[in-house]
């Protein structure tokens, strides 16, 4: 994968003439206007079809979308199904081979700002206010620099040049983790609310299977897959320094790994402990997707698991739901037993187009009208009677299954200028997004509440990066380097990881450390 990146980075720089190098330079021509073109190729996330999820570059909603914007911009829209849990390494294919979609978006702002290096991403600058002034509007003020738009928010300092636009989150909180409410029950467990009582918990599943209706073998007290750093990150996370700066967290933030923080080491001892104790999936490593994860918990076997705040929730997963089916009276509910808990920044997505894209006219008008009311709010709530219901003035999503069925929570990978429903004024976002059909608004707001209790919004500082090029190489050794201190012995736990750590920083994250400490000057 190392080498492919590599070749990969040639490609694209030899492969661009419009600009190069760390994104200083503006666009050459003028851009009040582009060249107009009637079709428009557009990035959808493929999240698979288990649980009756439609294909995601081709389902009713899609067909809507392309009916409509053939009558409102005489513009053909066609989906580009892109992996989503594949995503860093698809789009990478994809932008050096120059045929990424006209249009696309990525959770990862180190991405962009690699390929942005490259030289292969459009300047947006020029285009806002000509093209994008729908966007401009929804999208609002900046909640961490309030004198500026939102829009700007990734805008270069030093050149006026953006080069990605971020979503708006509407929804902050991030992760949570959830234990089985009726294995508690069952073994006279009060609900833990520390670390201590939760790991207390995790060895009492271990030793109680029989008990729990599990064969002491299948017994998972606590459920992880591969991406042990988001499924762990609550419990390492309460390891790391609660007294760091904001500059600190910022600059100990290296290619959206945290694996470099002071305290992290001793959160993944934690976590070798408890692999070695049989707390932990053993074969975590080898679980490659998310849906086979899903289907583990769904099984009956796992007692907790730390994912998104609302995952058993979800009707696009149905975890609670399908696990009803193996064990009529299981519960997962939230527990509040870490600290350092992270929520989101407002941004979500971060929306591109690529410089070489032959259809940049199509794809800025197209964003634009995603920002329009009248169609992102279909998108959102569907049909009454189908995908919601009016409860007390206010659509209420419904459990929809079959060809309307909504492949992403609120369909929120079409919406890509947002994350959640907006409905235009804070209590009718707060009435409409905790809802999820099936259960009452209370659990949804209890879970919520939970996961944004005391916890901190990642640290935002302005500055443009030029170390980039380790990005995804640093992030797949970060990750693999998890997994290995995680399942090794605990003798060899710190050899692992403190060589590992040092082959990390040799491979750029030292470069990337020095850059941002520079960038962010201490005071």
């Amino acid at each position: 994968m190392k080498k492919l990146v590599l070749v990969l980075m040639v490609l694209i720089m030899a492969s661009t003439t419009v600009f190069a190098g760390g994104g200083g330079q503006q666009q050459s021509a003028a851009a009040a206007s582009l060249t107009p073109t009637g079709r428009v190729r557009v990035e959808i996330f493929d999240r698979g079809t288990d649980g009756g999820r439609t294909l995601a570059h081709d389902n009713a909603w899609t067909n809507w979308i392309k009916e409509k914007v053939k009558r409102d911009l005489n513009i053909d829209v066609e989906f580009v199904p892109v992996g989503r849990w594949s995503e860093p390494q698809d789009m990478t294919n994809l932008m050096a081979s120059r045929s990424a979609p006209d249009l696309c978006y990525t959770y990862d702002g180190g991405l962009v700002a690699n390929f942005r290096d490259w030289g292969g991403i459009l300047n947006l600058a020029p285009y806002i206010d000509s093209y994008l002034p729908d966007l401009k509007a929804m999208l609002g003020s900046d909640p961490v620099y309030p004198d500026r738009d939102f829009i700007y928010r990734n805008i270069d300092p030093n050149t006026g040049a953006i080069y990605s636009i971020p979503s708006y989150r509407i929804e902050v909180a991030q992760r949570n983790i959830f234990i089985r409410e009726d294995w508690l029950t069952t073994l006279n467990i009060p609900v833990p609310t520390t670390m201590e009582q939760f790991y207390n918990a995790l060895v009492a599943f271990r030793n109680n299977a029989t008990r729990l209706g599990v064969e002491a073998n299948r017994i998972v007290p606590f459920g992880v897959n591969e991406d042990a750093r988001w499924g762990l990150a609550n419990m390492i996370h309460h390891f790391i320094d609660p007294n760091m700066t904001v500059r600190d967290r910022w600059v100990y933030t290296i290619a959206e790994r945290n694996i470099y923080m002071p305290g992290y080491k001793e959160g993944m001892r934690e976590m070798n402990k408890w692999y070695n104790e049989g707390l932990i999936f053993r074969d975590f490593p080898l679980m490659t997707t998310a849906d086979d994860f899903y289907n583990l918990i769904k099984s009956g076997v796992v007692g907790a698991f730390c994912q998104n705040w609302d995952l058993p929730y979800r009707n696009d997963y149905n975890i609670i739901a399908d696990l009803r089916r193996t064990v009529p009276n299981a519960n997962f509910i939230p527990i509040d037993v870490a600290r350092n808990k992270d929520m989101f920044d407002k941004v979500g997505l971060q929306v591109f187009i690529p410089e070489y894209s032959p259809n940049k006219d199509a794809a800025l008008k197209y964003l634009n009208w995603l920002a329009k009311p009248e169609n992102y709010n279909f998108l959102q709530i569907g049909t009454l009677g189908v995908n919601h219901e009016m409860i007390d003035g206010w659509p209420r999503p419904m459990g929809t299954t079959g060809q309307w069925i909504m492949n992403s929570a609120n369909n929120i990978d079409y919406t890509m200028n947002m994350n959640g429903i907006e409905m235009g004024t804070s209590e009718g976002n707060a009435a409409v997004n905790m809802v999820r059909p099936g259960f009452t608004p209370a659990v949804i707001a209890n879970a919520y509440d939970v996961s944004v209790r005391n916890a901190r919004a990642p640290a935002v500082w302005t500055a443009v990066t030029r170390v980039n090029q380790y990005t995804l190489d640093l992030q797949e050794r970060a990750d693999a380097l998890i997994a290995q201190a995680i399942t090794s012995s605990a003798a060899q736990f710190d050899s692992i990881w403190d060589n590992g750590i040092q082959a990390w920083l040799r491979a750029g994250a030292q470069e990337v450390f020095n850059e941002r400490s520079s960038l962010y000057p201490a005071r």
